[in-house]
């Protein structure tokens, strides 16, 4: 990856990265678990900042609903699979990502088999039980996860690092049994959507390569009716 092209397509990454850099985001793995408002723009910012390798995973098709704050649906793509649209986004962006995309939902009997071999998953899941099982899988995978959600125009992003309570401290213990968060009442804005998607992909920048002050133990919480923006100490 050290010929022109490389150079020429991450050119104006550089001096924010170093070319080593760039190479170490080149060998990196990285997966994205749920591809709609969160996740398909995630895959976008990954593709671009050059993640080598890329796995994609919903078990979702679009739908009309999705259009307001989806980056990857589009009106001709209604009933198609969001795991196929963001790989053909992705290689159209950056054939050099080597992409696996799952079109499945995932679940206790497979998040471990997933992420194992990971170096950060990008939980951009809908399902307050499905990111609990997820946390129990990135324990055992020794994988941390970046975390985004969002409800209206208040989003939320925190890093997990194997061990951590993680969940249970914004959550609590009895969410466990919770399907869906509260975005099902309140609707989603696609500017807010995009907003926590670029936190969660901030963040996972910053733990592979080891640099900046991530959200470790801490919950960054954005609100944009009031422009209110505060990062909450989880212990």
């Amino acid at each position: 990856m050290g010929n022109l092209k490389f150079e020429e397509r991450y050119d104006r990454n550089f001096n924010t990265l170093s070319p080593e850099e760039q190479k170490n985001l080149g060998a990196s793995k990285v997966v994205v678990i749920g591809l709609g408002g969160l996740g398909g723009t995630v895959c976008e910012m990954m593709a671009r900042v050059g993640i080598g390798h890329l796995t994609l995973i919903d078990g979702d098709v679009f739908e009309p609903s999705n259009l307001n704050r989806q980056l990857l649906s589009e009106e001709h793509l209604m009933g198609f699979p969001k795991a196929k649209a963001a790989k053909k986004r992705v290689n159209a962006i950056n054939s050099r990502v080597i992409v696996n995309h799952l079109v499945e939902y995932v679940d206790e009997s497979n998040l471990y088999e997933r992420i194992k071999d990971t170096d950060v998953v990008m939980d951009c899941l809908d399902s307050i039980d499905t990111r609990f099982k997820l946390q129990d899988a990135a324990k055992k995978a020794l994988v941390p996860i970046v975390s985004g959600a969002i409800a209206g125009v208040t989003g939320q992003v925190t890093t997990i690092i194997p061990g951590d309570s993680g969940y249970e401290l914004i959550y609590g213990k009895k969410s466990r049994k919770q399907s869906k968060g509260v975005e099902t009442r309140t609707g989603n804005m696609a500017y807010c959507a995009f907003l926590v998607a670029a936190l969660q992909s901030s963040e996972c920048l910053k733990l592979l390569l080891g640099r900046g002050d991530t959200l470790h133990n801490k919950l960054l919480i954005a609100e944009l009716w009031t422009n209110t923006f505060e990062i909450v100490d989880l212990v």
